[in-house]
């Protein structure tokens, strides 16, 4: 099974950018699509982008279209999420994700999830 580590995050001032990135132990990073979620104090953890194996097919939700970017490689097992224009609402810990099954399309992402241990990321205003 893949096992992931998170990093980049931070703390950043609105209007600011960080990069995250996910790197996955493991020779099959490149079979599985990927995620991003995110979970805010007293909130539930919600999804935020996936991406397939090949790159080809992404999704993001409403909240971070035209802001963040989800990309892989799958030749160094690392997946990234470029977050732009961030806003203090963006305060959460976000996490990388492992579809063990389920589907990606340009409108959901769903299955079964395997989560990494997550990185803080803080904006202030």
């Amino acid at each position: 099974q893949v096992q992931v580590v998170e990093s980049g995050g931070g703390l950043v001032q609105a209007g600011g950018s960080l990069r995250l990135s996910c790197t996955a132990s493991g020779s099959t990073f490149a079979a599985y699509t990927m995620g991003w979620f995110r979970q805010a104090p007293g909130k539930e953890r919600e999804g935020i982008s996936c991406i397939n194996w090949s790159g080809g097919v992404t999704y993001y939700r409403d909240s971070v279209k035209g802001r963040f970017t989800i990309s892989r490689d799958n030749a160094k097992n690392t997946l990234y999420l470029q977050m732009n224009s961030l806003k203090p609402e963006d305060t959460a810990m976000y996490y990388c994700a492992v579809l063990l099954s389920g589907y990606v399309n340009a409108n959901t992402c769903s299955g079964s999830f395997n989560w990494g241990q997550g990185t803080q990321v803080t904006v202030s205003s």
